[in-house]
């Protein structure tokens, strides 16, 4: 009996890893059709075929804990949120404030992948008072209680300040968080981006969850 159910196991992760094979090249080939057509709905479109290759790809390799798709989702910012133009020049630089598992998946991000043409440099940072420059802070849980030090220190600048789980007084531009479904989404604070000079995409904003 052992023998029968190993040997179904063996059949069904077979089976799955055809089909995701698949599904990944079907995502792949329509992500680049659908990116080229001007259409707002093709390209809302495209946004989530890219999110999806994105975690397909990674569940190929091994289910994704929580921390990837916190990763998965950062890299989607550096994609459809717009800088001005004195902050989309040099390498795209994105800094961890306080302890956080993050800080790692975000490294392994940068090093095989890129914001546009730009290189992801990530640094980790231990106090408010270290952050000089960079188009993305991640505030860990840890500071959400010094949320005020971090809102006065980046003022602002074209910076997007990303929060885990935060009160509704120490919210970032974008604020994870988990939805009815027990999954991890976002939500966008409009009128932070704006303060920050920040445009997140229409794609984005519809895929955000209302705050």
């Amino acid at each position: 009996m052992a023998g029968k159910t190993e040997k179904l196991l063996m059949w069904e992760n077979t089976r799955f890893l055809i089909v995701l094979k698949c599904c990944h090249s079907y995502i792949w080939k329509n992500y680049i059709r659908i990116r080229r057509n001007s259409c707002p709905n093709m390209k809302k479109i495209a946004l989530q075929l890219a999110l999806i290759l994105a975690v397909v790809t990674v569940y190929g390799q091994s289910q994704p804990p929580k921390v990837q798709t916190y990763g998965l989702f950062m890299y989607s910012f550096t994609r459809f949120v717009q800088w001005p133009p004195e902050a989309s020049e040099g390498d795209f630089e994105i800094a961890v404030l306080g302890e956080s598992p993050i800080y790692t998946e975000l490294k392994t991000m940068a090093e095989r992948k890129k914001a546009g043409s730009r290189t992801i440099k990530v640094t980790k940072i231990n106090s408010v008072a270290e952050f000089k420059k960079g188009q993305i802070l991640y505030v860990s849980q840890d500071f959400s209680a010094k949320y005020a030090d971090v809102a006065a220190k980046i003022g602002d600048s074209p910076v997007l300040i990303v929060t885990e789980q935060a009160a509704p007084g120490s919210k970032g531009c974008v604020n994870f968080v988990t939805n009815k479904e027990g999954r991890l989404a976002f939500e966008l604070n409009q009128a932070a981006m704006a303060q920050h000079k920040l445009k997140a995409s229409a794609e984005l904003t519809r895929l955000a969850i209302a705050n």
